[in-house]
């Protein structure tokens, strides 16, 4: 349980950076029972700003209470606070303020090679990791095959891990945090270092502890495919705050949106999005085809992509190609205007145009999209690119109780044309 969190930093030292800042920050705290007069003058933790105070607030006013057998995701940008706030849960560093309650042990695997010592073999730190957790030397040699299996260092098991690169440093320290039966696991993003087949088996022995032992993992990673397939709750951290928390697919889907501007349609009629000399986007959108396009989307609707622009020059073909995401950012397939058009018309004249595409009905499973629009001269050359220019939701066709199993996998859900006979009675 955490309760009202932060944790201030002073830029570009260590500490408070002076002695005067000390003795008064000691004087106004121990001796006249004031508030701590630095935790005033922070500024929020936007890596991409300057700002003015040589304070910061790494997190502020973190509120979060996981339960037992909870597997949490922690997401966030870059700088977000998310290391910062493991790095609290596993007492690696203090909180400014606020207060953390924890019941069972906690393991941690924070950093490549966090705890490890350098001069000591990888058998030896397997048996130092364990005592650090609490656990006898009996209990840890009941492990210690299973631990070496797992990370696949056998070899080297008896080698100074100073002498290991840095995949196998997460190997083996991966499996000493899983295989010594904390009650809390904390792994940050370190299976970004492992390989793929590290990644898959790191990911199921976290998915067996937490099912199937019911013990807590809080999972850092910026790899989406991995949180959604792992956790089944998650925060969202912006700037050192909690942006949004909830069901994990609910996170990701905030986490992933791009901004407000990103809507199903948008009209420039009056002021065209000009991107070169050649084109000015003056409409574009996708939608139900014959709904508004404030109306909801249905899997059973047949889906219309509208666009219009003005082509200023003569002697050019431009075709325009659109690029399908699904909510974590993965491309699903493509698809643009020169692959059939409707109407015989001469493209390489200058004028208005619309351009339409349509989408057969039950193709995409029910979700949030994310679409990039191309602009190709002359079926050759790619001369506009616009990323995330539309987002859209597919909702779920209404059936009747009983009949429903949950979301199929996968983004898309075409309907087949399916035939059954009976040969013999």
């Amino acid at each position: 349980k955490i309760e009202n969190l932060s944790k201030q930093y002073r830029l570009g030292t260590i500490g408070t950076g002076t002695i005067a800042h000390d003795l008064n920050r000691w004087w106004q705290t121990k001796i006249l029972h004031n508030e701590d007069p630095y935790l005033k003058i922070g500024e929020v933790n936007d890596r991409a700003h300057k700002g003015h105070s040589e304070y910061v607030w790494a997190l502020k006013d973190i509120n979060l209470e996981v339960k037992e057998g909870d597997v949490v995701g922690i997401i966030g940008k870059n700088g977000a606070g998310k290391s910062t706030l493991l790095k609290i849960l596993s007492r690696v560093t203090a909180p400014t303020t606020g207060s953390i309650k924890v019941r069972g042990r906690l393991a941690s695997l924070l950093e490549v090679g966090t705890g490890f010592h350098p001069e000591l073999t990888g058998r030896e730190n397997i048996f130092l990791n364990g005592a650090i957790l609490g656990m006898t030397k009996a209990e840890i040699r009941s492990k210690l095959n299973e631990i070496i299996d797992f990370s696949g260092c056998e070899r080297y098991i008896d080698t100074p891990v100073k002498r290991y690169s840095s995949g196998m440093n997460v190997r083996l320290g991966f499996a000493v945090a899983a295989f010594l039966e904390p009650e809390i696991l904390v792994v940050d993003e370190v299976l970004a270092v492992g390989d793929a087949e590290f990644q898959k088996k790191a990911i199921g022995k976290m998915q067996d502890v937490s099912t199937n032992d019911g013990r807590t993992v809080l999972f850092v990673s910026h790899n989406m495919a991995a949180v959604k397939s792992l956790c089944n709750n998650g925060i969202v951290l912006t700037n050192g705050t909690i942006d949004f928390k909830g069901k994990i697919d609910s996170c990701i889907t905030n986490y992933l949106k791009i901004g407000d501007s990103i809507q199903n349609y948008h009209d420039w009629k009056n002021n065209p999005e000009i991107y070169n000399s050649d084109i000015e986007l003056l409409e574009i959108g996708i939608n139900a085809k014959n709904k508004k396009s404030e109306e909801p989307i249905l899997m059973t609707d047949e889906i219309e992509f509208t666009a219009k622009y003005w082509q200023k020059s003569n002697n050019k073909r431009y075709d325009i190609t659109l690029h399908f995401k699904d909510e974590q950012g993965n491309k699903l397939f493509s698809a643009g205007s020169f692959q059939k058009i409707n109407k015989l018309i001469n493209e390489e004249t200058q004028g208005i145009y619309t351009v339409t595409g349509l989408i057969p009905s039950n193709f995409f499973n029910y979700g949030t999209f994310y679409i990039d629009i191309y602009f190709v001269l002359d079926l050759r050359k790619t001369v506009i690119i616009e990323n995330d220019i539309l987002s859209f939701t597919v909702s779920n066709k209404s059936i009747e109780i009983g009949q429903y199993m949950g979301k199929e996998p996968g983004a898309l859900h075409p309907l087949f044309i399916w035939e059954k006979y009976k040969i013999n009675s």
